[in-house]
């Protein structure tokens, strides 16, 4: 599919990154599946061929590309795999940060490891008592002369057990709600900084999710990503990319199961004739399809806004609800249109069913999304 914000030098990036990940990822998806982690060095085989933070400038080894660039990258990921999360959350959610808001010594400092493969991020946000409501976090920096010593547990943090550089979202004033959120940079092997058990997930079984624990975990100064009590500012700047991120995921996600469905059932036979035959299976096809398209017409909208810089995040809170949404529902008549085999888990779809609900809850869930549109609407 030709999109409308799509260069033919993206086409071609494209045609290359899909060789690669051909090669290098997807005869060995389900064996990272069952080993719960995407292996390191599938990162440095990334970083090594530019396929890690591509927007970043040419000073901090990216190539200075455009938006359309991810884009291209993000979906076929997805593909392969929504497993694959971990690395569009590096290189599109935690790395923007750090180039948006860092000292030109912290750029310089993880910046270059970043898009090598060497420096794995995340992002830790969520807590066992906080999610969606981010004003309410509990883990506190307490200032100490020149450092901060960090008290807390994060929960649900994706790249969470391989991460070697973690945004962390705390409190430095716990009598302020917004204004005392503040963004720290912490590194792997700092004292007091520990990891718990590698969560066990229903799906995104590949992509390795982690508590995270900080006890009396002292962090220089230098360490501050940008100002104290601008952090909660500075993830709801970043929001807009992350939700449509999601969306886009969940597009392909959509697109995906619609296309394995249709192959499935034109080659089952039932009562002497091709499943596709059935008004049932031509009817709900015909919903689907329709839906998926509605879905990529509106995701296409919005991408090409945001790489013009405009703001759309109603827009984007409007995809990011809908379009998961209607992935959930693919997934669920996706599965009943295999039959028994779809509940087979050699049959791709059995996993995309596991690993599409997810989307709807997290880069804040889609009732959050419906209260930001409310909100938007003057209700």
């Amino acid at each position: 599919m030709q999109h409308p914000y799509l260069t033919d030098d993206h086409i071609e990036f494209r045609k290359s990154f899909k060789k690669f990940l051909d090669k290098e990822a997807t005869p060995y998806y389900d064996q990272w599946e069952e080993d719960r982690l995407i292996p390191r060095s599938f990162w440095r085989k990334m970083g090594d061929m530019g396929f890690l933070c591509p927007n970043l400038p040419e000073k901090y080894g990216g190539s200075g590309t455009d938006w359309g660039y991810s884009v291209v990258l993000i979906e076929e990921l997805e593909r392969v795999g929504s497993g694959l999360v971990g690395i569009g959350l590096h290189n599109e959610i935690v790395v923007p940060y750090l180039e948006a808001y860092g000292t030109e010594e912290q750029k310089q400092k993880w910046l270059p490891g970043c898009t090598d493969g060497s420096i794995i991020t995340a992002i830790a946000m969520t807590e066992p008592g906080a999610g969606s409501d981010l004003a309410n976090i509990k883990t506190f920096a307490q200032k100490n002369g020149d450092s901060y010593v960090i008290n807390g547990q994060k929960t649900f943090i994706t790249n969470g057990i391989q991460a070697d550089l973690i945004l962390l979202a705390c409190k430095t004033d716990l009598n302020a709600s917004h204004n005392g959120i503040s963004l720290f940079l912490i590194e792997e092997g700092t004292a007091g900084f520990s990891r718990g058990r590698k969560l066990n997930k229903i799906g995104l079984h590949s992509q390795d999710t982690a508590e995270l624990f900080f006890e009396d975990c002292p962090v220089h100064k230098d360490h501050l990503l940008g100002e104290p009590g601008k952090g909660f500012y500075y993830m709801m700047e970043k929001l807009q990319q992350e939700r449509l991120i999601v969306a886009v995921s969940a597009q392909i996600a959509a697109e995906e199961m619609l296309r394995m469905t249709v192959e499935y059932v034109k080659s089952r036979k039932a009562f002497g004739k091709s499943v596709s035959k059935f008004q049932n299976s031509q009817f709900k096809l015909a919903e689907m399809a329709t839906e998926v398209e509605v879905g990529r017409t509106f995701v296409d909208q919005l991408i090409a806004c945001h790489m013009r810089g405009e703001e759309v995040t109603q827009k984007v809170s409007m995809a990011k609800w809908w379009i998961t949404d209607m992935a959930k529902k693919t997934a669920g008549e996706c599965l009943q249109l295999h039959g028994g085999y779809g509940y087979m888990e050699e049959y791709e779809i059995a996993r995309r069913y596991r690993d599409i609900p997810v989307s709807a809850i997290y880069a804040g869930t889609n009732e959050i999304m419906k209260l930001i549109i409310a909100k938007n609407m003057g209700l």
